[in-house]
């Protein structure tokens, strides 16, 4: 058929999706539960917050997934909360029902693409249930990251409020100035802090809350210290100078460490990668050369055999080249 009648299909098609999802977003801000959320809060102070007698809060409730019937559903799951919370720590604009959606999901994926490929059945089964772990693994990196790059930025926010303290300005007032005028992804926690404090919430809550959405030790250093000077009194200024002293020579010991450990990391990556690479290469050059390895009896054995010393190779390894400061 003519080429022209294809893409002529394709792109009503593209069309009609398009228009659809345009439907849907017109209609759902404006009929959507934030809509109608939206105009019930603007009735409520317009007629002196009596309508309906409903109880109006301040508090952002941050949804699990953006059904409210999968978000019902989720929240009877224990523990539920706590997976949330790790994933806010991750920085990752990511839900709940989507991380759990794409570990799902995945996999399938990858079995109908390795159905395609000269593997067995088994071996290709195997592969996408291991892929079902990337998504969760790469959260677990992107919060491990995050929460380097806030240990990092804790010693100049304490110099920051130290600095504040010192020109005359009240504690919270020192929080505000870092969550505005500090760079991401501290600015961001302190500025919800602010907000807390300015919405009613207590200052030890608050810090409290946030050395609950930052699990860095040393940020709880500074929050004790800080609930510490308040019950007890003190120069404030003066503690936050030695906390951030003490974080930064933790800090030149890590990197210290960091240096001389690099060459053991680097050798546990290439021992770990290499028989992948060096099996992907072969196959590539000459695919029938490992089919006995899975047609054979004795094959399947030394792989079972080889993936279990990986497995506590790559654990031990691990244990080997990891120090903690």
């Amino acid at each position: 058929m003519n080429p022209i009648f294809y893409a002529f299909a394709i792109l009503l098609f593209i069309a009609v999706v398009l228009a659809l999802e345009g439907s849907y977003q017109w209609w759902n801000n404006r009929h959507g539960p934030a809509a109608r959320r939206i105009e019930s809060r603007i009735r409520a102070l317009s007629a002196g917050g009596q309508v309906h007698k409903e109880r109006l809060t301040i508090l952002k409730q941050r949804m699990l997934s953006e059904s409210q019937t999968i978000d019902k559903l989720l929240m009877q799951v224990p523990r539920i909360q706590s997976l949330d919370l790790w994933i806010q720590q991750s920085g990752v604009k990511w839900s709940i029902a989507r991380l759990i959606g794409t570990t799902l999901l995945l996999p399938v994926a990858v079995l109908a693409c390795g159905s395609f490929a000269p593997v067995p059945l088994s071996i290709a089964a195997l592969v996408a249930l291991a892929s079902s772990v990337l998504p969760i693994l790469y959260v677990a990196r992107r919060r491990a990251k995050r929460l380097r790059q806030l240990e990092r930025q804790l010693p100049e926010v304490a110099d920051m409020i130290s600095r504040a303290l010192r020109a005359g300005h009240a504690f919270s007032g020192a929080i505000g100035m870092v969550g505005s005028e500090f760079a991401e992804p501290m600015g961001g926690e302190f500025r919800i802090t602010f907000d807390e404090i300015n919405y009613g919430v207590s200052l030890n809550e608050a810090l409290m809350n946030l050395a609950t959405r930052v699990p860095i030790r040393d940020l709880r250093y500074f929050v004790i210290a800080v609930l510490i000077q308040r019950e007890t009194g003190g120069n404030l200024a003066e503690v936050l100078d030695s906390i951030a002293s003490l974080i930064r020579e933790r800090l030149k010991l890590f990197d210290k460490i960091r240096v001389l450990s690099a060459e053991g990391k680097l050798s546990a990556w290439i021992l770990g990668l290499l028989p992948f690479g060096t099996a992907a290469l072969m196959m590539f050059v000459n695919p029938t050369f490992l089919e006995v390895l899975w047609h054979d009896p004795a094959g399947l054995k030394m792989i079972e055999v080889v993936a279990g010393s990986m497995f506590s190779g790559v654990l031990w390894m691990r244990r080997i080249v990891k120090i903690r400061v």
